[in-house]
């Protein structure tokens, strides 16, 4: 192997690219990672086979064992690349510190490689929906951030119950938004047609509505004490597939939430802000019902060649040993549900987060689904316990451009219920 230099040029990057000898990283912020082009540069995305490792991840104490976990060991060629040429040689020095020892920088990102649409690059398909703190800023100063329409727009800062979560800080001009509101306590799963449309109108959302929802992480004591009221930027995915459901055409979520916002240097506020209801949501609801199944479409995909019906669930309450939820007695899974791995339990979902509570990289996920035979040519639904996780998970699907992704909104509570649905314990046969 050739050995790498302090910089590389354009050509010598296009040609390494494609080999897997060489690791290339991206260490721009996440959304630059994804498709938002932060520096205005003529195309947004990354590198074709780039990694994405924000170099703000280096104040981690765990940052070596994130790369690790990306296949990049010291033994490794590594060439950096992103916008500012400073942390390009911080970063440098920091990875020859922890033993790396062919550590390269390219620094054409912006006035060569994005501006030649014949370098290869790749991009979050639906990127736009999920947004940043400073295009969030940007809307409520009343700037038009990038690909905004300029309708009116709704900030929803989602809890589970849990009102003080708002009252306790969130983000100048949202609203708060239970996710009781749009999900029955009875059975979880989704209101009524009629009960979403009174929802909606009365915190002042129609189909032409802006809607950017967000929650706050907490601290998982809090969560195992209180399940799921102060989890709520779980709730929130739950509550942006609920309001895509009902026919709100834009439909966004802050990447990482609330602890993104503050981590941007942003203020939070105690004021509350008022909705102003509305009289008509301009389009009957359900207007997407495809993004829900229930449990015969649930059954179906169980017995289809081109369908799989995919638990979101941690390994514990999939081979039975734990249901999860102290509501739910009955334990195990569906017969013929693929693992799809959601964490350590039924609070967490670290195996579909950044260190950083954004998003996963997404290749890193579907990479990790195709290990279970989990491909976007196939008819999808995830399911977990009542919903939120299957949530999160039809939103990285959705986002990457899958076609045909639903949520089994019933779940493991709504099957589990049923003394006829068979059920499996132990671990599945190979």
């Amino acid at each position: 192997m050739e050995q790498q230099s302090a910089e590389i040029s354009t050509s010598q990057l296009l040609s390494r690219i494609q080999d897997p000898r060489y690791a290339l990283i991206d260490i721009r912020p996440v959304a630059a990672y994804n498709g938002w082009a932060l520096k205005e540069e003529p195309r947004g995305g990354h590198i074709q086979g780039a990694r994405s490792f924000p170099f703000q991840w280096t104040g981690y104490e765990n940052w070596q064992k994130i790369l690790e976990d990306k296949g990049i060991t010291t033994d490794k060629p590594i060439t950096l690349y992103g916008y500012d040429s400073g942390e390009l040689e911080q970063m440098k020095e920091l990875l020859s510190n922890k033993g790396y020892q062919h550590v390269s920088a390219y620094h054409h990102f912006t006035d060569e490689w994005a501006p030649e649409e014949s370098l290869p690059m790749d991009q979050l398909e639906r990127y736009h929906q999920l947004v940043y703190p400073r295009w969030v800023r940007q809307l409520l100063d009343g700037e038009k951030p990038p690909h905004y329409n300029g309708n009116d727009f709704a900030i929803c800062h989602s809890h589970y119950g849990y009102r003080q979560d708002y009252d306790e800080g969130h983000i100048p001009g949202a609203i708060h938004l239970d996710t009781m509101e749009l999900e029955s306590e009875e059975t979880w799963n989704r209101r009524s047609s009629d009960d979403l449309r009174q929802a909606l109108m009365k915190r002042g959302i129609s189909k032409d509505t802006t809607v950017v929802v967000y929650g706050r992480f907490s601290h998982p004591d809090n969560q195992q004490q209180y399940p799921g009221q102060r989890a709520g930027h779980l709730g929130a995915m739950r509550c942006a597939a609920i309001l895509m459901y009902a026919g709100v055409k834009d439909v966004r979520i802050l990447n990482g939430g609330l602890a993104q916002w503050e981590e941007a240097g942003y203020q939070t506020t105690k004021e509350e802000k008022q909705p102003k209801p509305i009289k008509d949501f301009g389009r009957e609801i359900p207007a997407r019902p495809e993004i829900f199944v229930d449990m015969p479409e649930a059954k179906r995909l169980l017995k289809a060649h081109d369908g799989e019906l995919v638990s979101i669930r941690s390994w514990n309450e999939f081979i039975g040993q734990v249901s999860g939820y102290n509501y739910i007695g009955k334990t195990g899974r569906i017969p013929g549900a693929v693992f799809g791995n959601c964490g350590s339990d039924a609070y967490h979902m670290e195996n579909y987060r950044n260190p950083d509570h954004t998003m996963r990289e997404y290749h890193e996920v579907a990479g990790n689904w195709a290990k279970n035979s989990i491909f976007p040519e196939k008819k999808i639904a995830f399911y977990c316990g009542t919903g939120w996780r299957a949530s999160e998970a039809f939103w990285n699907a959705y986002l990457m451009g899958w076609p045909n992704v639903a949520i089994y909104d019933g779940g493991w509570f709504e099957w589990s219920s049923h003394p006829d649905n068979p059920v499996e314990t132990g671990e599945p046969s190979p």
